[in-house]
């Protein structure tokens, strides 16, 4: 299993919305940067990822799950853009912010704390752990 981070903005698409997509899930659609589309690309059903709420709250808020591999972005004809379908697996039980993350030094190297803007990006297996303990979130 891989680790990800699936970074929104609320006010596009929130914690909340995905929790009330159940089991469907929901289209992680709307990305338009290659290597944000690339890392989709290597995603596997299973495999779990962090839903980041960005702009204000700046916060890991849950867990998700990818339940469908890459395919056509259905919000563009563009061929080049894909996505992944992902659905709520738990909500964090104290979201983990982005200073908390900047503030540990086990994850001076994660993508989030030097790349902030990729919109879809890994996490390691031992960030996954940090993340998770600080967060109160299960960590398998």
């Amino acid at each position: 299993m891989a680790y990800w981070l699936f970074k929104s903005e609320p006010s596009t698409w929130s914690w909340q919305q995905q929790v009330a997509k159940g089991e469907v899930g929901e289209e992680w659609d709307g990305v338009r940067n290659y290597q944000a589309r690339n890392f989709m690309r290597a995603m596997s059903c299973g495999d779990r990822g962090f839903f980041y709420h960005s702009q204000t709250e700046k916060a890991v808020v849950g867990i998700v799950e990818v339940i469908a591999e890459a395919h056509a972005d259905s919000t563009t004809s563009d061929e080049r853009w894909e996505c992944v379908d992902v659905k709520a697996i738990a909500s964090a039980k104290t979201p983990v912010t982005l200073a908390t993350i900047k503030a540990d030094l086990r994850l001076s190297e994660m993508v989030l704390v030097t790349n902030s803007r990729l919109s879809v990006q890994p996490v390691t297996e031992a960030e996954w752990q940090i993340v998770c303990e600080l967060g109160g979130l299960p960590a398998s």
